[in-house]
């Protein structure tokens, strides 16, 4: 009976009465007073009703809440799901909407927008399973959006937003999205502002849902979709951006790089080149937060090719430690033609302790676990020219980039503590390093720097390593260098202060000269370290200034830590029982 008379004669009704307002009404009572399955049955001449009414009547609202009511019903009532797809409910609310737009032809963009979003929220709740249909309504979506130029309408473009946004919350897998190909075109009607919001919610679903996106091609469609956080867009004016915004978009999309993986090493490789593609876009305010992801991801990807030669060469094995390094060396190039030399310089160590840790991991299971053997199964692989330009490249930074003092410092003992694990160059390009390094840490500004950074140099020239280096005679070089220093920094105080100032330095060395002592070294024999403890017990004497309550307290801790080795006894209490410490 409502199928065959009473729904055509209401319906009739509400066309002919031509009234905008009472057609609202009544279409609005229809939906509300009779049931769910009267709806889904009559489906058909329902919707014939809507494409009638007059252009000033709300569709949008109306059909919207017919769609929110069925899809509620069928999340309520999952056995009726194969009525809708008998009824072809997909299509008739499809066709019927299209028919409504084509109807209205001075329909606002929102109001077709909101349209669309609606039949998407009906499609996902009943059609989870058919990406089809959802692609089919970004497509409508796309047509009527096309000859237009970006969105201005800050209302359709927030319900843009909502239509973007609803496969990525249902499906909670970005992957899925990727696989819409009309996807990315609706994102291209969004101004640059609003592209970046939405580049940030699908970074952030992928956060939350730890998303693992492993095919290079995929992330090519990704970096597509977040284009508008890692390059310049046209007419963007980043300028107005607010810096701690812009810090959270690029922290955004440095930790994005971080998700990215497969476990196969040359897909892995592809993933990286395509990274290294995309992030180079970036311009200089952005390089400097997307770099460094993209270094330590592939240096990972160097940990996990444990065991496999680095002389493979060719396309039949692309993923080899030497082809990521000249990845990563063309990477930090980039970042360094910003100029951003301290975080460069940091990198190129970086770069260099891991590749040495790859060496080791392929070569020290063999039997011949000696310094000739590495060397030379580096020299086989071409690999140390490698590991010896990282270097260089951190040696250019300094020399040409690092001006600061304070950074000059920090990189220097970066570069020592990074030397110092170094143990596959050989004599002639090892030579060269430590005598650049030691000849850096003599021309820091300031003596008490000059000082530490000379007696950290110490380290270089013995390692503890079964093929470390063990130069005695140039460790004891270091230290009486750092000495002589701390000796001139004490003078230039007294010259200027009118007092010698602190021992902190001597002390210092003393801790260093005792580190050696105990590592066997020969030239560090009990007589010089009991000649240094009375000499800062003399220059404490004649200090006429202050004590410094620091420096006291590191002195005492160490006559302290010098009188507990002996009561060790043993072969450490003789090699310290002729030290007198009180």
């Amino acid at each position: 009976m409502y199928k065959e008379n009473v729904l055509p004669r209401i319906s009739e009704q509400v066309v002919n009465c031509k009234d905008d307002l009472a057609q609202f009404y009544l279409m609005d009572c229809i939906i509300q007073v009779f049931p769910d399955e009267y709806h889904l049955q009559t489906l058909e001449t329902l919707l014939s009703a809507f494409p009638q009414l007059q252009p000033s009547v709300d569709i949008k609202t109306v059909l919207s809440q017919l769609m929110d009511r069925l899809s509620n019903y069928a999340a309520t009532s999952p056995e009726v799901l194969p009525e809708f797809l008998q009824v072809e409910a997909f299509a008739k609310f499809s066709n019927a909407i299209g028919k409504v737009i084509e109807a209205q032809v001075d329909m606002p963009v929102v109001g077709a927008v909101t349209l669309y979003v609606s039949l998407l929220t009906f499609t996902l709740r009943v059609h989870p399973d058919r990406l089809d249909y959802v692609d089919q309504v970004l497509g409508a979506c796309v047509k009527k959006l096309s000859g237009k130029e970006k969105l201005e309408d800050s209302r359709a473009t927030k319900q843009i937003v909502a239509l973007l946004s609803a496969p990525l919350e249902k499906y909670s897998n970005i992957v899925t999205a990727l696989e819409l190909s009309n996807y990315p075109r609706v994102m291209d009607y969004l101004d640059n502002a609003t592209t970046k919001v939405m580049a940030l919610v699908i970074i952030q679903s992928i956060m939350k849902n730890t998303t693992c996106i492993s095919t290079s091609d995929k992330i090519e469609a990704l970096f597509d979709l977040i284009k508008g956080l890692i390059k310049d867009m046209d007419g963007a004016q980043d300028d107005e951006l607010d810096e701690e915004d812009f810090k959270e978009e690029q922290n955004s999309v440095a930790r994005l790089i971080h998700m990215l993986h497969n476990d196969d090493h040359d897909e892995m490789l592809k993933i990286l080149c395509t990274v290294q593609k995309h992030i180079l876009q970036g311009g200089p305010k952005r390089l400097p937060f997307t770099v460094p992801s993209l270094v330590f991801s592939a240096l990972k990807l160097v940990r996990r090719l444990q065991g496999q030669d680095g002389d493979v060469t060719g396309e039949e094995v692309p993923a080899t430690p030497k082809k990521i390094f000249q990845i990563l060396h063309q990477t930090i190039e980039a970042l360094q033609c910003i100029p951003c030399p301290e975080l460069s310089l940091r990198l190129y160590l970086q770069c260099a302790e891991v590749f040495l840790a790859q060496l080791i991991d392929s070569f020290y299971t063999s039997s011949y676990c000696v310094t000739a053997f590495l060397i030379q199964a580096a020299n086989d692989c071409d690999l140390e020219p490698v590991a010896y330009e990282f270097f260089t490249q951190a040696f250019i930074l300094y020399e040409e980039e690092i001006a600061d003092s304070k950074a000059q410092i920090t990189a220097l003992h970066l570069i020592i503590g990074t030397l110092q694990r170094m143990n596959i160059f050989g004599v002639e390009n090892r030579d060269t390093l430590t005598h650049k390094t030691t000849g850096y840490s003599a021309k820091l500004l300031k003596k008490p720097d000059q000082c530490r950074a000379v007696y950290a140099c110490s380290h270089l020239f013995w390692t503890d390593d079964q093929d470390g280096i063990m130069d005695g005679e140039r460790v004891l070089l270091c230290l009486k260098r750092a000495l002589r220093i701390a000796n001139a920094a004490q003078q230039m105080a007294n010259v200027s202060k009118g007092s010698s100032g602190s021992v902190i330095l001597f002390i210092e060395i003393l801790n260093k000269y005792l580190y050696f002592f105990e590592k066997g070294i020969p030239q560090i024999t009990n007589t010089v370290i009991q000649d240094l403890i009375e000499l800062i017990r003399t220059e404490k004497q004649n200090d006429s200034s202050a004590s410094d309550p620091s420096a006291e307290a590191f002195f005492a801790s160490t006559l302290r830590y010098i009188e507990f080795q002996k009561q060790k006894g043993g072969s450490i209490g003789e090699k310290y029982e002729q030290i007198k410490a009180s």
